[in-house]
């Protein structure tokens, strides 16, 4: 139902744009655009707000060609609920099989700079590597117990991509993870349990042992291989 309905918003969104684009050009636009826009409605406001939140949505999904008369058309059947060429399932499929092959093409260009990192990484003084292909190095050495899998622990932490932009801060909020070590992702679950607690260590984590092919929200892309500070508090209960 969800689809459907971005499906339905981006289409009518697109109007504004489509006819512009009809227009012949003849000379160019003048210096002064802002007090000659076309927009004197409310529905023409509208129209151009959902024209360019389609726009971002096509961009954001790699279109760079679209056939403003097929777009059109279908947004003029759709309101007037004429027939369409496409059926809500067909259309939901057809941008689906875009959006996978985006999230395809960005996994493998991410997957490629992961494994080039880490294939460098690994010679750097003190880097480890296990049979799994996670990448850890102790910042410091903890005494403590070393949690199982069974166990809930606490920690404080920091996430970055490989060129550094962070995308999740404990430490930031003032309040460390309470979580199963079971919980989290396979990187984070095999390293906590070769950890001893007051352990602080950072961990390069590829792909196949964090987020996978499709990422995790719009901050961490498909394919991404992620590094980890992680400072573990205690053990709940030890």
């Amino acid at each position: 139902m969800k689809k459907v309905l971005v499906f339905t918003l981006c289409a009518a969104m697109a109007f504004g744009a489509g006819a512009q684009a009809k227009k012949p050009v003849a000379k160019a636009a003048p210096k002064s655009a802002a007090a000659v826009k076309p927009i004197k409605t409310s529905a023409d406001s509208v129209s151009y707000a959902f024209g360019i939140s389609l726009g971002e949505f096509l961009k954001s999904q790699g279109v760079t060609t679209i056939n403003y008369s097929l777009l059109n058309l279908a947004i003029t059947q759709s309101i007037k609920g004429q027939r369409t060429f496409m059926d809500a399932n067909q259309a939901n499929q057809c941008i689906g099989k875009l959006s996978e092959a985006k999230k395809d093409k960005v996994s493998k260009v991410e997957k490629s700079a992961g494994a080039k990192f880490l294939t460098e990484n690994i010679k750097r003084t003190g880097i480890v590597q296990t049979t799994s292909g996670l990448q850890y190095e102790i910042l410091t050495k903890g005494t403590g117990a070393i949690p199982t899998a069974a166990d809930t622990i606490s920690a404080h932490y920091r996430g970055t991509l490989l060129n550094g932009q962070e995308f999740d801060n404990s430490y930031k909020r003032g309040e460390p993870l309470s979580i199963p070590v079971s919980g989290v992702i396979p990187g984070w679950t095999e390293a906590l349990q070769l950890m001893p607690t007051g352990s602080k260590w950072k961990l390069f984590i590829p792909a196949e042992l964090a987020y996978g092919d499709y990422g995790a929200g719009n901050d961490i892309p498909g394919g991404a291989t992620l590094i980890f500070e992680i400072e573990l508090l205690n053990i709940k209960g030890k």
